[in-house]
């Protein structure tokens, strides 16, 4: 079966990233990332950085083995791009996260900048994109297979991996998204944060609600992750 579509697909999944929510894009990340305060009476965005990161990044050593933990951090420089923070990777496999400043500018406190930082760090620590990008593989292969299978053409295998390596990048995005609520609420009460002021940032977002193959879990349901990690604490 041709291959191309499935390596097409799976690089934009990878090059996507996680993020906590939906809207905008990735940003090219091999030139200089901002760096800027937040709204007045909150500690600047590099302040938060500065003691958050250390935490993230021996977390991340903490979990993982031969993982790149050392996270560049910083900020969306596309002015007209929605509230939204995501994690991906560079080319050399180095962990990146990006804020948009819609969405540091949105945040009412500290603790929540903190919370959604401690979370896009967590989707890198518990190796979501690679995990996402495994599930679209073989939901690729699945449907490539399927498609030979009914005698389908070339382009029918191809669209059917196209729509395959979709529906399997999707399938377990909402239980990443509560893992990373999970570890993120660790890292955010280590550092000396609020995670429980601060997973009130899900409150104000829309709901994405219960559906099916939805990128992201009710809200309801993030928050009761947070507050059950919290109290194991």
């Amino acid at each position: 079966m041709p291959c191309k579509p499935i390596v097409t697909v799976i690089s934009a999944l990878l090059l996507a990233g996680c993020g906590v929510a939906t809207g905008g894009g990735p940003v090219a990340t091999s030139g200089p990332l901002r760096i800027e305060n937040t709204a007045s009476g909150q500690q600047s965005f590099s302040q938060i950085v500065s003691v958050v990161e250390p935490v993230a990044e021996q977390e991340c050593r903490n979990r993982t083995r031969g993982v790149n933990c050392n996270f560049k951090i910083g900020i969306d420089p596309r002015a007209d791009q929605p509230a939204n923070a995501y994690q991906t990777l560079n080319d050399a496999g180095r962990p990146i996260i990006i804020f948009t400043q819609a969405l540091i500018d949105d945040a009412q406190n500290s603790d929540e900048l903190a919370f959604v930082l401690g979370h896009e760090a967590a989707h890198h620590i518990a190796g979501h994109i690679a995990r996402q990008q495994q599930n679209a593989v073989a939901g690729a292969v699945i449907g490539g297979v399927l498609a030979v299978l009914v005698g389908g053409g070339a382009e029918t295998v191809q669209s059917a991996q196209r729509t395959g390596a979709q529906l399997g990048a999707r399938s377990y995005s909402k239980d990443f998204e509560l893992e990373a609520d999970a570890l993120g609420t660790v890292i955010t009460a280590r550092a000396g944060y609020n995670p429980l002021r601060g997973a009130q940032f899900f409150a104000r977002i829309p709901d994405p609600g219960d559906k099916f193959l939805g990128t992201h879990p009710p809200n309801s349901q993030r928050l009761e992750t947070v507050r059950r990690t919290a109290a194991g604490l």
